[in-house]
């Protein structure tokens, strides 16, 4: 057995934003990809993974008795799979901000789920927001609480545009220039990061009113900026609210961004070569950079390792 192939994602824009209902974009990156496969010869990768849907489906066994009416699974053949050794075969990296987890949840909606809501139907408002319930309930398994965005993004596999909370609904985005000098690209800051400590950090600091101000003020308002321009195909305004967005995240969220990228996220702002912001939670992982010629970006990073996601 092999199951079907779902892919990692990016958060262009509204990471920690959409807890406080700015807008958000998100698109499928098909770079990395996972499935679920089934092997009676599992490496120590496998078993571990094979280990932890064990546990996940007795998971879903207690948010089934918890609300019958939001999702129903065939338990019966997920254990019976897991028992022949299922694991999930990903080459997703874990905690890198590409949604790990969310291609998981969404590669067990897909096989297991009864009466699964599907991409070919005419996707209301209405069915998006109970799959991003569901994925959300389910998620939640792996790192506290979920936005349900991520395995949302792996399940369809089209960009999203997230209103808010309650107002998602799928978006086109303009397509890439071939030849485009201008770039997004990801950064890898060599180290994992954790989604729960990073949001626990969110969580308390918006207990001051000075950074919920800047919040909603600031950091909500260059990303539904950033949002716009970039669906409208508007580059020039478009960096220079990413200019904008860069330094209010390097000014205000110091600890999601690893301590040795500080002085490279501000030589970025001074020289105007590349503009970096966080990709998923921070902390480690990847980070998101946004240039308008990638030559010039990769002669000032030299050293470290870009991969374009995206030209203009």
């Amino acid at each position: 057995m092999k199951g079907p192939l779902f892919y990692s994602k990016i958060l262009l824009f509204g990471e920690y934003g959409i807890i406080k209902d700015s807008k958000g974009l998100s698109i499928p990156y098909n770079f990395y990809n996972g499935a679920l496969k089934v092997d009676s010869n599992l490496s120590e990768a496998a078993k571990k993974s094979n280990e932890n849907l064990k546990r996940f489906a007795t998971y879903l066994k207690t948010l089934e008795d918890k609300d019958p009416a939001l999702v129903q699974f065939d338990l019966e053949a997920l254990n019976k799979d897991i028992e022949k050794g299922m694991y999930f075969d990903s080459s997703i990296p874990q905690g890198y901000g590409v949604g790990s987890s969310g291609a998981l949840v969404a590669a067990i909606y897909d096989k297991y789920a009864n009466d699964k809501i599907t991409v070919l139907e005419n996707l209301t408002r209405d069915k998006l927001l109970k799959l991003k319930k569901i994925f959300g309930e389910m998620e939640s398994f792996f790192h506290g609480k979920s936005s349900g965005l991520d395995p949302l993004n792996s399940y369809l596999s089209i960009p999203i545009l997230i209103n808010s909370k309650e107002n998602i609904e799928p978006a086109g985005i303009p397509s890439q220039t071939e030849n485009g000098t201008g770039a997004v690209f990801l950064l890898d800051s060599g180290t994992t990061g954790e989604t729960g400590p990073m949001v626990s950090i969110f969580m308390e600091n918006m207990k001051q009113e000075p950074f919920r101000k800047m919040l909603k003020e600031q950091f909500v308002k260059h990303t539904d900026a950033c949002v716009e321009d970039f669906l409208k195909g508007d580059v020039k305004s478009l960096f220079s609210n990413v200019k904008k967005l860069s330094h209010t995240v390097l000014d205000n969220f110091k600890p999601m961004i690893p301590a040795q990228f500080h002085k490279l996220w501000q030589k970025g702002i001074e020289t105007n070569d590349y503009y970096l912001k966080l990709c998923g939670s921070g902390g480690g992982g990847y980070i998101l950079g946004f240039t308008e010629d990638i030559e010039k970006a990769r002669k000032s990073l030299e050293g470290y390792k870009l991969e374009v996601v995206y030209n203009f």
